[in-house]
């Protein structure tokens, strides 16, 4: 995807090996999560996005895009988070396992 389609202060999904994810564009850099709440099943990228807090649209519960740990009930499992790169204006994204923190 390209860093231009994401400005600062937005979110964009994609799906990479059927794993729906949220790219998040702030000030302090890029971000990719999961994009399914933990707590109801909800779609994050519908929720809103305040500086680094990704607000779930169902129930509230909010996540911190850095590490994806629980801001907010009423989740209690964090968001799995993703590693990104940015190169030559091209976000590109290290999926974790399913598995990993």
């Amino acid at each position: 995807m390209k860093l231009a389609d994401v400005p600062h202060g937005s979110m964009r999904t994609c799906v990479i090996a059927d794993r729906e994810i949220v790219i998040c564009h702030t000030r302090e850099g890029v971000f990719a999560l999961d994009n399914i709440c933990t707590h109801a099943h909800a779609r994050m990228c519908e929720g809103r996005l305040r500086a680094t807090r990704l607000v779930c649209p169902l129930h509230g519960a909010s996540f911190d895009i850095r590490d994806g740990r629980v801001l907010g009930p009423p989740a209690m499992i964090p968001l799995a988070t993703h590693e990104v790169r940015v190169t030559d204006g091209i976000i590109t994204v290290c999926l974790r396992s399913a598995r990993e923190p």
